[in-house]
């Protein structure tokens, strides 16, 4: 997929919960994570400076558990950009079986970073990360 970002994590015990499974509240950590790495990797450092992204909405579906040693490749990509918010989705799976563990989609929103103003997402930004054909 065009614009796609991805990366490999291997379970540690630090992200395990009660029930020896990753704790949802990690895998918000790496869903936040491989959003920010995409931007830092893709965007050149003229383009972020002065703005920030902020999240709106999280909305996350657990399909299946990871346990400790597990190999998890983790994708992201921009759905769709509107305005001065982006939807972006991040996939997780199980890197030796491929079933899905987690699929999130997350309303980003572009931010001035000195008047903490929304900003509309330029089409330079649309471009690098494959969304140049989307309207406002």
């Amino acid at each position: 997929m065009s614009g796609a970002y991805q990366k490999t994590i291997i379970v540690q015990e630090d992200d395990l919960d009660e029930l020896n499974h990753v704790n949802n509240v990690r895998y918000v950590q790496w869903i936040q994570d491989i959003s920010k790495e995409h931007w830092i990797t893709i965007a050149p450092e003229p383009m972020r400076e002065g703005v920030i992204w902020v999240v709106m909405h999280h909305d996350i579906t657990y399909k299946n558990s990871a346990q400790l040693g597990d190999v998890i490749h983790v994708r992201t990509f921009i759905e769709k950009s509107h305005g001065a918010t982006s939807v972006r989705v991040v996939e997780m799976h199980d890197k030796e079986t491929d079933k899905l563990l987690v699929r999130s989609s997350t309303e980003w929103c572009l931010l001035n970073e000195k008047s903490l103003r929304p900003i509309r997402i330029s089409e330079a930004i649309k471009k690098i990360f494959g969304k140049s054909s989307l309207s406002d």
